[in-house]
């Protein structure tokens, strides 16, 4: 099932995926990767529904089927990226009445869902935080592609600022150019921007939601130590660090092909849901 939620001058995307039995304890967020659709995870979120839990996934802004699509008009970064998980958790409280809320993030929505419940502090309701193939892109923590990680970073952003967004050439799909200055900031210094006058750094050491980070084999955008550079900011909250291989998936798989062979780690991610209060 789909539906827009309209967000002002954008409006985003919800599919939901609902178990068989149609009684989930557990509902699942699910933010996908930068220029990602939201029907790339269909498979891993029918995974996820298999073993009763309930699961919606949102388009991130301009991208799938969420409008418009970025253009030199889009004015909108990660403070406004983040402030969607917001209004997205806001308009599913029906469905999460009765129900813990898990969040799932994937690359660039992972990294949103982390800064959502920075930003919300001790007032959200969230349960968990799955973090898969999220990292924070600093070029320091890529052992031996570093310098092209930080050329790359700086050259879209350099495009974006003058084209006054990024049109999507070889890398993450059509994006506002604040997404993508805010992004190369972080690749470049290793931390957020602060987000309406808060310290985002100070803001996520607060952070006590349980999180589950997953690193993935053979991912050549968020390899471990940038998980780890991720995880290493949430310092109250309890971390599980884990990692997925190519041999449990069944398949070869990197930065994005794990959702399409994701029903193990589906079903690892739905055994640690159960395990939240």
């Amino acid at each position: 099932m789909e539906e827009l939620l309209d967000r002002g001058t954008d409006r985003l995307a919800l599919h939901t995926f609902a178990p068989e039995s149609g009684d989930a304890p557990t509902l699942a967020v699910l933010w996908p990767a930068m220029g990602v659709p939201a029907r790339y995870y269909r498979s891993f979120a029918a995974s996820l529904a298999s073993h009763g839990v309930a699961v919606t996934v949102a388009d991130l802004r301009g991208t799938g089927a969420s409008t418009p699509r970025a253009s030199r008009a889009s004015r909108y970064g990660f403070a406004e990226l983040a402030d969607d998980v917001d209004a997205v958790l806001e308009h599913l409280k029906p469905a999460r009445a009765g129900r813990r809320t898990v969040l799932v993030g994937h690359s660039l929505g992972g990294q949103m869902c982390a800064l959502h419940l920075a930003l919300r502090g001790a007032s959200s309701d969230v349960s968990g935080l799955a973090l898969l193939a999220v990292g924070l892109p600093y070029w320091r923590s890529y052992p031996s592609r570093g310098p092209q990680i930080l050329a790359m970073t700086q050259t879209l952003a350099a495009g974006s600022a003058v084209l006054r967004y990024w049109p999507g050439w070889a890398f993450g799909g059509r994006q506002a150019r604040g997404v993508i200055a805010d992004w190369a900031y972080t690749a470049r210094a290793g931390r957020y921007r602060p987000i309406a006058g808060v310290d985002v750094e100070a803001a996520l050491a607060r952070v006590t939601t349980p999180v589950l980070a997953v690193d993935i084999e053979g991912d050549q955008y968020t390899p471990a130590p940038t998980v780890d550079r991720l995880t290493s900011k949430l310092t109250s909250a309890e971390v599980r660090r884990e990692h997925y291989a190519a041999a449990e998936a069944g398949a070869r798989i990197d930065h994005f092909t794990w959702a399409k062979n994701g029903a193990p780690l589906a079903a690892r991610v739905a055994d640690w849901t159960a395990s939240l209060p």
